[in-house]
């Protein structure tokens, strides 16, 4: 089982000629992709029929499915209530994805604002427990957890800090957003040397196994300083910013490793997936 590859929600072309989500597994089988992110951003909101129907149509095209939990989670809210509520999102997501035949579901860390990093981690590591508790109470064992990281420096969600996170029960994997990465470090991402050494940082926090299959996003993302991330870019904006997929997909290829990329450019993210799969298998990739 190799590397899987799909988009994040709906590109321009797709909503261009159809109006429904449930045309998307179709559409990326033609095209040659095999996996989709559901988008729950905003709130979860999937009724019973449009999961059962579009759990069907996953099935028939062969596309697996990955369910992203609402944007306004925050695991390290200094508000009891916030971080209460976040569990609330993350077990919703959890039956949606239950429903839709969705195995991972994305997880944003939350936020260090107002306190420091291992504030917010100690934080972030209760909640996040207390959420698996929960949807193993509630009978969603089988969904695996993927928290991410995140692309602003006020965030958290360093490498690190997600692999701190992941620590925590041995089911979850990591979200690990390379645009993110690379800007919330102004682009510290320059090729293949950076990409290896954020591999072997999986590897020895996770083993060998969470490294086969972590979870990832990739796009090429624009960051302010002392900000980091600002917004999403396609492959085509020749803006000087990274980080670019090629040297991630030959060691991925070389290394035999079989996660699932998820691309989130703005606008191309099925195109881009595709550019990648093809680097991918070009490169070795099976």
């Amino acid at each position: 089982m190799g590397a899987k590859f799909g988009p994040a929600g709906n590109s321009e072309a797709f909503s261009s000629k159809f109006k429904s989500t449930l045309d998307a597994p179709a559409y990326l089988k033609e095209m040659g992709l095999d996996h989709y992110e559901y988008q729950c951003g905003r709130g979860v909101r999937v009724s019973d029929k449009l999961a059962q129907a579009m759990k069907a149509k996953a099935e028939q095209a062969g596309i697996t499915l990955s369910v992203h939990a609402p944007y306004f989670i925050s695991l390290s809210s200094i508000e009891p209530e916030k971080r209460d509520n976040s569990i609330n999102y993350i077990l919703q997501t959890c039956d949606a994805a239950k429903r839709l035949g969705a195995e991972r579901i994305v997880i944003h860390s939350g936020s260090c604002a107002k306190i420091s990093r291992e504030e917010a981690l100690e934080l972030a590591k209760d909640t996040l427990l207390r959420a698996r508790k929960m949807a193993i109470e509630q009978g969603f064992e089988d969904i695996v957890f993927c928290p991410e990281t995140m692309g602003k420096v006020n965030q958290l969600g360093n490498l690190t800090e997600v692999l701190e996170l992941c620590k925590l029960d041995d089911s979850f994997l990591p979200t690990i957003d390379w645009g993110h990465l690379n800007a919330r470090e102004f682009g510290i991402i320059k090729g293949r040397e950076e990409y290896a050494k954020m591999l072997d940082e999986v590897e020895n926090a996770l083993g060998s196994d969470r490294l086969a299959r972590f979870h990832s996003h990739f796009s090429k993302i624009m960051f302010t300083v002392p900000g980091g991330e600002k917004m999403h870019l396609t492959f085509d904006d020749n803006m000087g910013f990274g980080p670019d997929f090629e040297p991630l997909m030959e060691l991925v290829a070389k290394k035999g490793l079989s996660p699932i990329f998820v691309c989130e450019s703005a606008g191309t993210q099925d195109k881009d997936a595709l550019a990648m799969k093809r680097y991918y298998g070009s490169a070795g990739g099976k």
